[in-house]
């Protein structure tokens, strides 16, 4: 999580900060999503890398 939130913030050039608070009791410690359910059943694997597809996203809020 901190290198997504680290990535969006170098991606926005903000000058925001990021906060640590303490995390839930049920919080996972590491997340692993399993997308074998959409690869068996959808034929579905992402094609668009993280970092440009959160570029897609910047600026299409940007311009909205």
């Amino acid at each position: 999580m901190l290198q997504l939130a680290e990535t969006i913030l170098e991606l926005t050039s903000s000058a925001s900060i990021l906060d640590f608070q303490p995390k839930p009791l049920d919080d996972p410690t590491q997340r692993r999503p399993n997308i074998t359910l959409a690869k068996n059943i959808l034929g579905w694997e992402p094609t668009v890398s993280l970092r440009d597809g959160l570029e897609k996203t910047i600026q299409f809020f940007k311009s909205a």
